[in-house]
């Protein structure tokens, strides 16, 4: 724990102007970001007596080692700035929203030559006009099922999409009139275009247009006499209104708004977001998130609303947010909402009327969403925390290890052999320090072996970080250091516990690793999977926890979330192996001219046989390369072409059968001899002179008695048979 006046900068030193500021721990990482209007007012802050400190800013400035700020000219800029840094450093005590679901969105394509309708999750792409989020993708697919009547838009996957093309037939939605078919020439591409152009329109609230026009349409019909026209256009208008009646009224004036409501505690908060679009609500979100910094509803609001458009632009920022309190700094948060907007956004708490009656509804759903979340929550926490104290206790440590790390060697008898290392901070994965590693020392199957290599690479890395930063001999951080920049490094922070997936002599690997670099401050123990024993260095018997432990399901978890690490990595690298060709071994061919050389040829055989002037001629080949392709096939080529025994035919595969043994060089093999394909026979027992070698399946059978010689090539190839004298 840090004394706050041994890092506290002199009142002079820090300027009277906007600015954001970052806190960092003695191992250099960024644990909070901030920012000010006025820097020397706020920081100042910070350095009161500990005792008149909110207990969670007293935390953090203890934990601290270091302060820094930059300078900015306006307070939209420091807005900006932080949330930025935010996002870059993942600060620790800075609050941050997160939720366990990827929200689905109801997406069209419009970047594509046939524009798509589909449900997307995950981040946004440019060119795809999004709506929603819903809360559910089914709500999605039932809304999108009944407007396919009237916009029949394409709903396909690029590989359906191509097979009908090829076919010259649609799928089942283009016959039953719920696609154009713009894969068979139905429509033209700017046909399609204009339907998916519709089709966004009435979802972005544009729908009275087309109900009217499909309802003029209707009577059109109607007194032409065109009956089933006429019906067919009554139920189009009818599936639409069912798809409007699915998002309620519930502004009148046809408003684009998003309305914030937060539900809060001292520990914990809630935040609800409905969007509002054409007066319906057509999407919803929500997180919950630890207040973890000293902040009041009006921070939250700000954090919320920097987590939300941080990464929107256009349309995507709505003309009105509506929120329960006003930022610090409205005028600064309203202004950087306009620049992600491009144009005018106001931003307000709603006084009177239909959008103060809507906010009520979000803050009861926020406040919903706060209690199921301290349900779940409240055994979790409370799980987390004895597991962590009864590890401490059965390891005999002196604090609960709050940094776990894991490792786990994979390989598939002696090949691809790798390892992984997972990270659990609190109980909790934190997926983004997770780390993967090739065995480079040596190869074959040796997991010991391979465990102590891993332990010293991880901490010889931990080792130069502390030398680069400062942190050995007099502890100073040198005073310009280009590279510091507060992220995250790669095995920059130690562990309380190392943990190894096996027992007593991976434990000793481990451990052996870290006496050689002299880290004696870092738990080992390691867990077997037999009995779920729990190993320490220099015990002959090992800990068994009782199997109702929180600590030991939370070391199984530990060690299985590192096996499964392991093995997709494994997995991995294995498919790449076997799935290389020859032509992956020329420097600098990359595979969209792998692909153009193959297109040029037809196969690699014809590549094979190629001179280099040939391959020269394929768009984007250079001599150099060219005469590397053809070294490298020439290198991979197999040594004589396959042959039709029966007919002498030059078979034309690209890959040619494994080859069959000479008849009468085999028949006078003895044994453990080298055959001249190079295929090694065992000895067999020998009578009357006669020797005999069967090989089935495409192979070759063949049999020598008293002179005579009989060849058989089954399944599919020729059968032989050579008679001679008879010795006398």
């Amino acid at each position: 724990m840090a004394d706050p006046s041994s890092y506290r900068p002199k009142p002079g030193q820090i300027p009277d102007s906007p600015g954001v500021y970052k806190f960092r721990d003695e191992h250099r990482r960024v644990i909070y970001v901030g920012k000010a209007k006025s820097l020397r007012q706020r920081l100042a802050n910070y350095f009161q007596p500990l005792t008149s400190l909110h207990p969670r800013t007293a935390t953090m400035v203890t934990t601290a080692a270091s302060v820094e700020w930059t300078v900015v000219s306006t307070e939209v800029e420091a807005l900006q700035l932080e949330y930025s840094w935010i996002k870059e450093f993942d600060p620790r005590f800075n609050v941050k929203y997160r939720d366990d679901k990827s929200y689905p969105y109801l997406a069209v394509t419009m970047n594509e030559e046939f524009p798509r309708v589909q449900v997307m999750r995950g981040h946004k792409k440019k060119g795809v006009r999004y709506f929603g989020p819903y809360a559910h993708a089914w709500a999605i697919r039932e809304t999108v099922d009944l407007m396919l009547r009237v916009f029949p838009v394409r709903t396909c996957s690029a590989g359906v999409f191509r097979n009908a093309a090829s076919a010259g037939r649609p799928c089942l939605l283009g016959y039953i009139g719920k696609c154009s078919a713009p894969c068979v020439g139905r429509v033209t591409p700017e046909e399609h275009r204009e339907l998916a152009e519709e089709f966004s329109d009435f979802m972005a609230g544009r729908t009275g247009t087309y109900i009217r026009r499909l309802e003029k349409q209707m009577t059109i019909a109607a007194e032409d006499m065109e009956y089933e026209k006429a019906a067919r256009l009554r139920d189009d208008v009818a599936a639409l209104r069912r798809a409007m009646e699915k998002n309620a009224v519930v502004l009148a004036d046809a408003t684009d708004a998003d309305l914030f409501a937060l539900a809060e505690d001292e520990l914990e908060a809630a935040v609800q977001i409905f969007h509002v679009r054409g007066g319906r609500v057509r999407g919803q979100r929500g997180w919950v998130t630890d207040k973890v910094e000293a902040v009041d509803t009006a921070g939250l609001v700000e954090h919320a609303l920097q987590q939300l458009y941080g990464e929107e632009s256009g349309e995507a920022v709505p003309k009105e947010v509506l929120v329960p309190a006003l930022p610090e700094d409205p005028e600064a948060v309203s202004a950087w909402l306009s620049g992600r907007r491009g144009s005018l956004v106001s931003l307000r708490v709603p006084q009177r009327g239909d959008k103060k009656d809507l906010m009520e509804t979000v803050a009861r759903n926020a406040q919903q969403a706060l209690v199921l979340h301290k349900t779940k929550r409240a055994s979790d926490l409370t799980t987390r925390s004895r597991a962590l104290e009864e590890i401490a206790e059965a390891l005999d440590l002196d604090s609960a290890p709050l940094r776990i790390e894991c490792f786990d060697i994979s390989h598939l008898q002696g090949e691809d052999v790798v390892a992984s290392m997972v990270v659990f901070e609190d109980g909790l994965p934190r997926k983004s320090e997770y780390r993967r590693f090739q065995i480079k020392g040596f190869e074959g199957q040796d997991d010991v072996r391979s465990m102590h290599e891993v332990i010293g690479r991880r901490f010889k890395r931990y080792l130069a970080e502390k030398e680069r930063t400062g942190e050995w001999g007099d502890g100073e951080v040198p005073a310009e250091d280009p590279e510091d920049d507060g992220r995250p490094k790669r095995f920059a922070y130690p562990p309380q516990l190392v943990v190894v997936d096996g027992g007593q002599p991976q434990v000793a690997a481990a451990q052996r690793a870290l006496d050689e670099l002299g880290i004696d401050d870092i738990a080992v123990c390691g867990l077997a999977k037999r009995l779920e024993e729990v190993w320490l260095p220099g015990d002959d018997d090992p800990v068994v926890l009782p199997r109702s432990s929180e600590g030991l399901y939370l070391l199984q978890r530990v060690r299985d979330t590192a096996h499964d690490f392991a093995i997709r990595y494994q997995r991995s690298k294995r498919t790449k192996r076997l799935r290389t060709g020859p032509l992956d071994a020329v420097p600098g061919l990359g595979e969209t001219r792998k692909q153009a050389l193959i297109k040029h040829f037809g196969s690699v055989k014809r590549l094979r046989q190629a001179t280099i002037e040939q391959i020269c001629e394929v768009p984007g080949m250079g001599r150099k390369t060219a005469e590397a392709v053809a070294a490298a096939l020439a290198l991979a080529a197999p040594a004589a072409p396959a042959v039709n025994t029966a007919t002498g035919e030059i078979m034309e595969d690209d890959v040619a059968p494994a080859p069959a043994a000479p008849a009468v060089p085999a028949a006078h093999t003895a044994a453990g001899e080298i055959m001249e394909d190079g295929a090694d026979v065992t000895a067999r027992p020998r009578a009357h002179g006669t020797t005999s070698t069967t090989e089935k399946h495409g192979m070759t059978s063949t049999t020598e008695k008293h002179g005579m010689t009989s060849t058989t090539e089954k399944h599919g190839t020729t059968s032989t048979t050579e008679k001679t004298e008879q010795d006398t």
